[in-house]
């Protein structure tokens, strides 16, 4: 695989299936959605498992939904950065875990670089992703650097050359973790929003290291 640390995959998810998902997730809340039964099913359908598995090598386990509702009524700017943090069964004594934080009830730890590469995101495209609405924005390759200073992540993408990840509706984008990514305001009324799903090789970690499925 050309690991660039993103994928677009086109045509995954169904209208219909789409329309249903929308129907759901409408009073659903941003965080902790892997509890709603669709979104439980959509992230264990096999066309999203085999995506996930193909960045992992190994058979992909769901444990964290997220959704970004971006539209002109709830329109944001996210700068560069990268995600590395991670919900956690109990405390690490390890310092390469850490800060730590608790979200919605939910034990959370910045992550080791060696973590993150065992998690995988699909971003499955409720609405289309365009130029005009707020579309995800990657340094390609960027993954590869491991966990970065705030420094760090402006100066890769300073130097970098930035891809907007564009996707149609009932779309996929596969990425890692630390990939370098942001995304500008939307210019437009029309919605982004974004089911953002994580998927680990294992729940296990490591040894008393395991994450909690949110």
């Amino acid at each position: 695989m050309n690991d660039d640390g993103f994928e677009i995959v086109q045509g995954v998810v169904s209208d219909d299936e789409i329309v249903r998902l929308s129907s759901a997730l409408e009073n659903s809340g941003p965080r902790h959605l892997m509890r709603f039964p669709a979104v439980a099913a959509l992230a264990t359908d096999r066309r999203l498992v085999e995506i996930a598995s193909r960045w992992l090598d190994s058979t992909a386990i769901p444990f964290r939904a997220t959704l970004f509702d971006k539209s002109g009524l709830r329109n944001w700017f996210v700068a560069w950065h990268q995600d590395a943090t991670l919900p956690l069964e109990s405390r690490v004594g390890s310092p390469e875990w850490g800060p730590w934080s608790v979200k919605a009830g939910v034990l959370h730890a910045r992550a080791p670089a060696w973590a993150m590469e065992r998690i995988v995101a699909l971003r499955v495209h409720v609405d289309e992703s365009t130029l005009d609405n707020g579309p995800l924005r990657v340094i390609p390759v960027s993954h590869r650097r491991g966990v970065l200073t705030t420094d760090e992540i402006l100066t890769l993408a300073r130097e970098g050359t930035p891809v907007d990840c564009l996707a149609r509706r009932g779309g996929v984008v596969a990425m890692r973790p630390l990939l370098i990514h942001a995304s500008s305001k939307a210019e437009t009324e029309s919605p982004r929003r974004v089911l953002h799903i994580e998927y680990a090789s294992s729940l296990d970690l490591a040894p008393g290291i395991r994450l909690v499925t949110a």
